[in-house]
Formats: C-alpha cells, structure tokens, sequence
C-alpha cells in the first residue's frame, strides 16, 4: 500500500496539481489586495466613497452600527457588501486568468508556425517498394 501511494504521489499530474493549488492561494492573495486596495477604493472615489464590504441588511432590531465589523459585534446581519467583494474578486480573477492563458495559446500558435514541418518516414514497406521501383528503373 506505501509503495502504491509513493506511485500515486509521484506523478505528474498530482505534483503539478499541488503546484497549482498552492500557486492558486498565492494568487488569490494578489488578487484581493489588488481588489480591496486598488480597484475598490477608485469605484469609492468614482461613486462617492462606495465601500461595498460595509453594506449589510440588520436581521436583529439590537443591531444598529454602521459598519459590519461592529454590526456583527452586535447581532445577525446580512452582509451582501462582502458578496458584491467577493464576486468582484472573482470577475477580475477570471479575467486575469483568461489573459495569461490568451497568451500562453498565443505563444504556442506561434511556436508551432515556426516549427519547420519535417515530413513523416515513410512506413517500411512503403520505402522498400520504392527502394525496389529504384533498383528496377536503374536496370
């Protein structure tokens, strides 16, 4: 059983996987930070000092703060400011995704057009038959 384990983990496709994964976290911290201090506090500027993670619904009549760390404090809330947050996240993450694989099949389609196409061998039969009409012709 270790010895199937140690088959399984080593892989490729599983190393690779825990690779992504864990580049996948790293990213994901990027891509907050460039959301929560980049990209949010522009649209607060642009719309007013918006600030969606401080948008939230009281589901208790205790609750009466204005920002949702202290809502929270006080009682249940409904805080679909984080959700706009989050969902934001996730548009610019998908859309960064799709540019870095745009350019990786950009990259590829220009590595195969200047790849020099080398014909196949032929298969043997194929090149004994032409080996045997060049023998014949030459007599």
């Amino acid at each position: 059983m270790l010895k199937e384990f140690q088959e399984f983990i080593s892989r490729g496709n599983v190393m690779d996987l825990a690779i992504a994964v864990i580049i996948g976290a790293a990213f994901s911290k990027i891509v907050d930070s460039l959301v929560d201090d980049i990209i949010m506090p522009i649209i607060g500027a642009i719309f007013g000092g918006l600030d969606f993670n401080n948008y939230f619904l009281p589901l208790s009549s205790a609750v009466n703060a204005t920002s949702l760390a202290d809502a929270k404090k006080q009682g249940a809330v409904f805080a679909y400011g984080s959700f706009i947050t989050v969902a934001l996240n996730f548009l610019i993450l998908a859309f960064i995704i799709f540019l870095m694989v745009k350019a990786v099949n950009n990259l590829r389609r220009r590595l195969e057009r200047e790849k020099p196409v080398t014909p196949a061998a032929p298969p043997a039969d194929v090149a004994l038959l032409t080996e045997i009409r060049d023998l014949l012709a030459r007599k």
